[in-house]
């Protein structure tokens, strides 16, 4: 097959600097990009035939993919795109496409397989699932009830959700969700979501919330217990084949943050912020952890945007612009803004969350998960790379048996 220039080439968010960014640092940061069945960067796969660097910082990435024609490709393509684009001196990006001969992949899902049994720390969370990481520089902005809302409105348009509630000291999804069974294990000892049907779509909660005895009980944990809870969360949480996960994340950039981005590493980053500029400035550096951590950053809500009164006018409690700063500083995109309602706060105490309901921060939140559907859409796997690994697979088990 030959191999050719994907359709566009995508200009990157930050302007080139006077030296073109080293080919190295291109290959470091593709090392972040999975292939998302076989659970590998496309690097260690041997995916990546060579990257090259004009002076003008125009970049090409030379992919080659086990089945050509696979619908992983645009996620590849994003995903590459949006890396290679954040580096400092990258004008811009271009991929060319070639398919890797019959050896090669042999040699691929061999790199596969041994890196699958040299992986002690995997999740329980499947390869095709999304992730998303809901982030915030500070506390207070509102994240968690993004996340519910969001997660809610997701699972109306028929997906599969999960939500971890990660924040383990000031844990509050429980509550926004109404939901207050204690999580049971089953016979082999692996911990069952709490499940709500949603219209056509479901979502399933894990959180300390549903742990503790009460809800007011203090959790005086350091960084480390912290972080083995969270591990436990994602390790021995009996998660089913979700389209998405949304995690709730703890607000700031500790001990818990950065374990997730490690744990995670094909998560993607949703910034929470709100309009004020002191909010903005601290979310910048929640953008700057994801970033060093080489998480792809999806995008910004700005949260309490404004409140519109019965007569239509706009009253900007909080200040005004936050977002759309955020958003042009760092070059990501600005998803939404969610106005200020009483019925989100309502919705939140009484566990039937705003996006069940009408009114502009429902709408709001609808136009949220069409957004995020847009720029982080589920996965279609229809002929790819794994059921290329289950043929392979089945092949070598009758060779095994003759």
């Amino acid at each position: 097959m030959e191999s050719g220039p994907d359709d566009a080439t995508q200009q990157a968010a930050q302007p080139p600097t006077a030296a073109p960014v080293p080919e190295e640092d291109i290959l470091g940061i593709l090392g972040g990009v999975m292939d998302p069945e076989l659970g590998s960067d496309i690097v260690s796969l041997g995916m990546v035939r060579g990257v090259s660097v004009d002076p003008a910082g125009a970049v090409t990435v030379r992919v080659a993919l086990t089945t050509s024609g696979c619908p992983l490709r645009a996620e590849i393509q994003r995903d590459v795109r949006a890396r290679v684009g954040a580096l400092p001196g990258v004008s811009s990006v271009k991929i060319d496409w070639s398919e890797l001969t019959a050896q090669e992949k042999a040699t691929t899902m061999e790199r596969a397989r041994l890196a699958i049994a040299q992986r002690p720390e995997d999740t329980s969370v499947a390869a095709t699932t999304k992730v998303l990481l809901v982030a915030s520089g500070k506390g207070g902005v509102g994240k968690s009830s993004v996340t519910v809302n969001l997660g809610i409105a997701l699972a109306q348009r028929g997906m599969s959700v999960g939500i971890l509630d990660a924040d383990i000291w000031g844990f509050s999804v429980p509550r926004m969700l109404g939901v207050s069974d204690r999580l049971e294990a089953d016979a082999e000892g692996r911990i069952q979501p709490q499940q709500i049907a949603v219209g056509e779509g479901r979502i399933e909660v894990v959180s300390m919330g549903l742990l503790v005895e009460q809800e007011e009980s203090a959790l005086m944990w350091r960084g480390l217990i912290l972080n083995r809870a969270v591990r436990h969360f994602l390790e021995d949480v009996a998660w089913s084949d979700l389209d998405y996960l949304l995690v709730d994340m703890p607000p700031g950039t500790g001990d818990v943050q950065m374990g997730l981005a490690k744990m995670l590493p094909r998560a993607e980053m949703l910034i929470v912020t709100t309009p004020s500029l002191a909010a903005q400035r601290v979310a910048t550096r929640a953008v700057d952890m994801g970033r060093k951590n080489f998480l792809h950053m999806a995008g910004v809500i700005e949260n309490m945007s404004a409140y519109v009164d019965p007569q239509g006018h706009r009253h900007e409690i909080f200040g005004a612009g936050g977002g759309e700063r955020l958003s042009s500083e760092t070059g990501i995109p600005l998803l939404a803004r969610i106005p200020i309602e009483p019925e989100v706060a309502k919705g939140g105490d009484s566990g039937s969350p705003a996006a069940l309901g009408d009114g502009p921060a429902a709408e709001a939140f609808d136009d949220l998960a069409t957004e995020v559907l847009r720029v982080s859409p589920p996965m279609d796997l229809a002929g790819c790379s794994a059921r290329l690994m289950d043929s392979m697979e089945q092949a070598l088990a009758e060779a095994a048996e003759v």
